[in-house]
């Protein structure tokens, strides 16, 4: 999914020729930490609510001294980098702009962190284990063969290297919630299953068997 078809919020564009307590002002009306400022349509930069308490409330924005944050994303980019952005420089809202630079909308960073939970299928019925192997022992058809083998599937994978001992984490969701024998499968073929989310069937046997043993009892 690319940036320009994400929804955009309905936040003020903020001009050089405002001054700081109109802006705290707005910021607190929307309740964000940073907005866009722009000139003669086309992006300046982003201002944080943080830079303005220190400044005399009737500074105009083009005479504060510290400079705009140059932060944005283009439309046609993937949505997951603006994500990233916001993330690594904690912003509360992501400027985009096109290829000339003309201000196109903003988005806030918690509507990007529900777009990432929408893609990577967080809502969805499934478990999640988490594998660490040796990168050169990496397989990612070894890996798909041992879910299928178990009649499952997997609906995501990441990869993370683990630099200080040359190995990968290796992070699965799979299509059913039972992961009984698909972490025995994984742990015969030696890959060291570090943690995973999900029920198990032994475990739910267990259940079964203490709730057949109480009715039986209470005939």
């Amino acid at each position: 999914m690319l940036v320009k078809d994400l929804s955009f919020e309905a936040l003020p564009q903020l001009k050089l020729s405002d001054r700081v307590y109109q802006v705290l002002n707005l910021m607190q009306e929307h309740h964000v930490m940073d907005l866009a400022v722009t000139n003669e349509g086309k992006l300046a930069g982003l201002v944080n609510e943080n830079t303005l308490l220190d400044v005399d409330d009737e500074l105009l924005i083009s005479e504060i001294p510290q400079p705009l944050r140059s932060y944005s994303v283009k439309e046609d980019e993937h949505f997951l980098k603006a994500f990233a952005l916001a993330t690594a420089n904690h912003l509360s809202v992501v400027p985009v702009v096109d290829k000339e630079n003309n201000f196109i909308g903003a988005i806030e960073s918690g509507r990007l962190a529900g777009y990432v939970a929408d893609f990577l299928q967080l809502q969805d019925p499934g478990a999640l284990m988490v594998l660490e192997i040796e990168s050169s022992q990496y397989s990612f058809a070894e890996i798909t063969k041992i879910v299928e083998a178990n009649d499952a599937q997997i609906t995501q994978l990441n990869t993370r290297p683990i630099r200080e001992r040359n190995a990968l984490e290796v992070t699965i969701r799979i299509n059913k919630l039972e992961v009984s024998d698909i972490v025995a499968s994984f742990q015969r073929y030696d890959y060291f299953v570090k943690y995973y989310f999900g029920e198990e069937l032994y475990t739910n046997e267990l259940k079964e068997n203490y709730e057949n043993l109480m009715n039986y009892l209470n005939i």
